[in-house]
């Protein structure tokens, strides 16, 4: 078994002179870095008093989910040998929010658009999503059902 380390630099930045004094008295502004990379700047959602210029966690989750998938369907088109000559997305979540303020995501639904050569199956194109699922990373960790109304362009 092999093991991974990651590890990343998380600071809040939104202490505006009193720090946590009152709900409404901080920013939820944040930064978020890692060794290498630029630094993402983060907040929470706007519902939650957050800055909208912002990444916040849950947009973030959906980027994961979204990035992971697409780096394994390419991977297993590859072993496939199905040429995928385009690939992208537009994840959308639902999250419910309950009465005391906790809340969870009910479900992702990725919506990858995928161009393929000429001479490649579009039946194996569509049915490499539903096979991510057994490697993907992030989608292996999580308990959030994942959808997929995946469109397949033969080009």
């Amino acid at each position: 078994m092999t093991t991974h380390d990651y590890s990343i630099e998380l600071t809040w930045t939104g202490n505006t002179g009193t720090g946590t004094n009152s709900y409404r008295g901080f920013s939820r502004d944040h930064e978020v870095a890692a060794a290498g990379t630029e630094t993402i700047l983060g907040s929470s959602d706007p519902a939650f008093r957050g800055d909208a210029t912002r990444w916040n966690p849950e947009q973030l989750y959906l980027a994961s989910i979204a990035q992971c998938h697409m780096l394994w369907y390419l991977h297993l088109a590859t072993q496939a040998r199905l040429v995928v000559t385009g690939y992208s997305d537009n994840p959308t979540g639902i999250m419910i929010e309950e009465a005391t303020g906790a809340g969870q995501f009910e479900s992702v639904t990725l919506h990858p658009t995928v161009t393929i050569a000429s001479g490649s199956d579009p039946a194996v194109a569509e049915e490499l999503h539903e096979r991510v699922g057994d490697y993907c990373f992030i989608a292996r960790s999580i308990n959030t059902p994942i959808h997929h109304e995946v469109t397949v362009h033969v080009r």
